[in-house]
Formats: structure tokens, C-alpha cells, sequence
């Protein structure tokens, strides 16, 4: 089964503060592990699940992701970059805002991948055909996340999962995953250039009801310090 969705957003705007010194001179997202970088395999892996256009953003050292990834024709994707002004980052939700002309062709709407530049999954992007064609079908925009078991190092969790629904407090509460759905229509109002986070953003859509989720169980790793990458590294090797 081919995925529905045909469009993918990577986030490698940020600095990475806690990987320095390893971040000085590359971008978080450029720092590999098992032999390839972070942001590689999950272009392998869209690209396996169908999706034809990923749009990549970046700020810090964005000169260096795009000479190293080039135009995707390599994972027969196209690679679309959207250069933030300034060294900072705008954001997560920012981020998309600023992004939106290269994700929506035209104007149309669409229903999109996101997944965080420094996160490792093995998981299956046509997995998430499904939802995608439910979030379409939606009047007003929706948003779907993958929920991860809490690591140790955040074990409160994010948000609750019930019955494929999320909650800002029905136990259990689970670890967002940094991988997730969302509609295109849901950043039309946030003017270009601003910072925002997502997490108001999330907040709004689970009180409203809008918010689907799914728990994922198999190998995640949140890349957040050099230890971290160091295990995944001795993990992606060993296998």
C-alpha cells in the first residue's frame, strides 16, 4: 500500500545547545550515527512510505544541510529547503508557517509528515495512511501524534491516550514521539517570520477534540546529547 500523504516537513532549525561542542561546526541533524546521518535515515524511510516532496527548514549551519543532502534525487524524493531568517530558529509551529508556500502547492491544503531532525525511529511512515485520510475528511483542521513509552528522561509523559484519542490529563500519559500529522490549514493565520511553538498548538486541538494519537513501541531515540548518540551509534552498529 502506498501512503496517501506525498508530503513530509523535517525540522533541523535548531541549534542543538546540549551536543556542543559536536553542533559548533555541524548541524545536529548532520551528526550520524550507525555510519549515516541522523537525518538520513528518516529520508530513507519517507521516501520508502511514498512520500515524494520533503521540505526541510533550517537556520543554524542551513548552508551545510543542503550541501550535504543536495536535491533528494538520490532517494528519488525532492528536497525543498526553507531558510529561516537569522540564526535563530523560529520554532516548531514558526517553523511550518514559514514553510507553508513550499508545502502547499498553490494554495491547496494538505495534510503533511513532520518528524523532528534529531529523533531516530524505525517506524513505518504507510502506517499512518489511515489517519491521514481521516484528518482530510475533517471540516476544521485535526492533527495526529505518535506517542513513544516515557524514556527516562521525561517519565511524566506529554499527553494521555485513550482509545486512539488524546488528553491533556486521562492517564496513562505517554511521551510524544516527535512524529506526527497535521493539516496545513492550522498555520494559515500565523504570520510568516513569527516565532511559536507547537505546544499551544497541541493543547488547543486535544481540548477541542481533534487530536488522534497512536502509541509506537519499537526502537526510538530521542538524540539529545553526545552520549545519547553515542549509544545509538553502538545500538545501529551492533545490529
Amino acid at each position: 500500500m502506498t501512503m496517501s500523504v506525498k508530503k513530509a516537513m523535517i525540522f533541523a532549525a535548531g541549534r542543538g545547545e546540549r551536543m556542543r561542542p559536536l553542533t559548533d561546526a555541524c548541524p545536529k541533524p548532520l551528526l550520524e550515527a550507525g555510519g549515516k546521518p541522523l537525518i538520513v535515515w528518516q529520508i530513507e524511510r519517507l521516501a520508502r512510505a511514498g512520500i515524494e516532496t520533503i521540505v526541510i527548514n533550517h537556520a543554524w549551519l542551513g548552508e551545510r544541510i543542503e550541501a550535504a543532502l543536495g536535491d533528494g534525487s538520490r532517494w528519488q524524493v525532492e528536497l525543498r529547503y526553507s531558510a529561516e531568517p537569522g540564526r535563530d530558529a523560529l520554532e516548531t509551529a514558526g517553523g511550518i508557517a514559514y514553510a507553508l508556500p513550499l508545502l502547499e502547492d498553490e494554495g491547496a491544503s494538505e495534510v503533511f509528515v513532520a518528524v523532528a531532525g534529531d529523533v531516530y525511529a524505525d517506524f513505518d511512515y504507510n502506517t499512518l495512511t489511515a489517519q491521514a485520510e481521516r484528518l482530510r475528511a475533517l471540516p476544521e483542521p485535526g492533527m495526529h501524534l505518535v506517542m513513544v513509552p516515557n524514556p527516562p528522561f521525561h517519565p511524566d509523559g506529554d499527553f494521555g491516550l485513550a482509545g486512539g484519542v488524546l488528553s491533556l490529563d486521562t492517564p496513562p500519559r505517554l511521551t510524544f514521539g516527535s512524529i506526527g500529522l497535521y493539516d496545513t490549514r492550522m498555520f494559515r493565520d500565523l504570520p510568516r517570520g513569527t516565532r511559536r511553538a507547537l505546544t499551544p498548538y497541541y493543547r488547543e486541538t486535544i481540548a477541542r477534540g481533534l487530536a488522534s494519537g497512536e502509541l509506537y513501541e519499537g526502537l526510538w531515540e530521542n538524540v539529545g546529547t553526545p552520549e545519547q548518540l553515542r549509544e545509538l551509534d553502538r545500538r545501529l552498529k551492533a545490529s
